[in-house]
């Protein structure tokens, strides 16, 4: 899912704490590569592994699972 990361979305990350990125989720793996690490299932992780700008785009994995 792609959504605009918009201000409000922005702050409420940080307010409540929001995880939704590849280093959160429970299929990362840190020694798929040493450097940027990969998904587990084989997923591409580029566009999941930051929190965007205002006004960049936000890309949800739809495997994206936290314990």
């Amino acid at each position: 899912m792609r959504v605009a990361a918009d201000e409000q979305f922005l702050h409420e990350v940080e307010r409540f704490a929001l995880r939704f990125t590849c280093e959160s989720c429970l299929h990362f793996d840190r020694d798929f590569d040493h450097e940027r690490g990969g998904c587990g299932n084989g997923w591409p992780t580029a566009e999941h592994q930051n929190v965007p700008p205002p006004g960049g785009l936000l890309v949800f994995c739809k495997e994206f699972e936290t314990v």
